[in-house]
């Protein structure tokens, strides 16, 4: 599993991409290390506030990266030749810290200061995509990989890769979500809503975990749903009878038939908003929820739930 995901074996240790190097070893940590991968350096100054700051953010990312981009720390007290040397060079470092972009033996971008977290994520994602790379250590294509497999029918494979990414990044919304809707495919619905509930805090409320909330609810739906047969039968003898339209709605949808089941619920709807608390728009949103933002199911049926508010 780690082979998908690009690391384990071929990652590097923390200690070869995070270095501390000086004038001694700058041409083979950066300049010759830079042709192989970009190298950030990092200018700084025991005596300077905000490098105390910034270091933490480029050591957390590069770590991240995986090897895309390594890390030269370079104590501009301790290096001052180096320094000097730079400027000579069209690199004058006229304020600490100064972060430095290396790639083929070249500075190719630079910024100088404090900087957020996300400004500091956005230059190290630009560094290693000029080197064509990718800056999350492969893990968006094991993302790709892994709905891949969930698409065709290989849930359990897809349940393992999605379990690895979240291994790597516990803060990936869209593994909890592709483990859970996993868990889902094979039939287990406990243990989907484990996952969700076991996702951080911090991402709780991310729309891939509420969309799959919406798909554990109508699944709990499906296993009492009733047979479509018997049900449209009923609605077409009685079509004032909202509950059992309101049952087709549901038995539709777990047969797979999501338009179907929408349109029960807007007729259902139409006849009466406010029945069973607003129970139609509620399920309607549920299914929404449930389906990809694009899906013509949902925009052809908020269309029409729209017209039929505003009429």
């Amino acid at each position: 599993m780690m082979d998908i995901l690009g690391v384990g074996e071929s990652a590097a240790p923390a200690g070869d991409l995070i270095k501390d190097v000086t004038e001694a070893t700058f041409m083979q940590d950066v300049v010759d290390a830079s042709m192989k991968a970009p190298v950030i350096v990092d200018f700084w100054a025991p005596w300077c506030g905000p490098c105390k700051t910034l270091v933490p953010m480029l050591e957390a990312a590069v770590t991240k990266a995986k090897g895309a981009v390594t890390l030269a720390k370079i104590n501009v007290d301790e290096n001052q030749q180096l320094a000097a040397a730079l400027a000579q060079q069209g690199l004058p470092l006229q304020s600490i810290p100064t972060v430095v972009g290396f790639y083929e033996g070249r500075p190719v971008d630079l910024f100088q200061g404090a900087q957020p977290a996300s400004e500091v994520d956005a230059f190290i994602a630009r560094l290693i995509e000029t080197a064509g790379g990718s800056a999350d250590g492969g893990l968006s294509d094991a993302l790709e990989a892994a709905e891949q497999m969930l698409a065709e029918g290989a849930a359990d494979d897809a349940a393992q890769t999605f379990a690895a990414i979240i291994g790597e990044d516990d803060t990936c919304a869209a593994a909890y979500a592709g483990l859970a809707r996993a868990h889902i495919a094979l039939g287990d619905i406990e243990q989907a809503e484990a996952v969700l509930n076991g996702a951080p805090a911090a991402i709780s409320d991310a729309a891939e975990l509420e969309a799959v909330r919406a798909q554990i609810e109508l699944a709990r739906q499906a296993e009492n749903a009733g047979p479509v047969a018997e049900l449209r039968a009923q609605v077409e003898a009685d079509p004032a009878n909202l509950q059992t339209r309101f049952d087709l709605a549901q038995a539709l949808h777990a047969a797979d038939e999501a338009e179907a089941a929408v349109e029960e619920l807007l007729e259902l709807f139409r006849r009466d908003r406010e029945w069973n608390d607003g129970a139609a728009k509620a399920q309607l949103f549920t299914i929404f929820d449930a389906l990809k933002p694009n899906d013509p199911v949902v925009l052809n049926g908020r269309r029409k739930l729209s017209s039929l508010i505003f009429a």
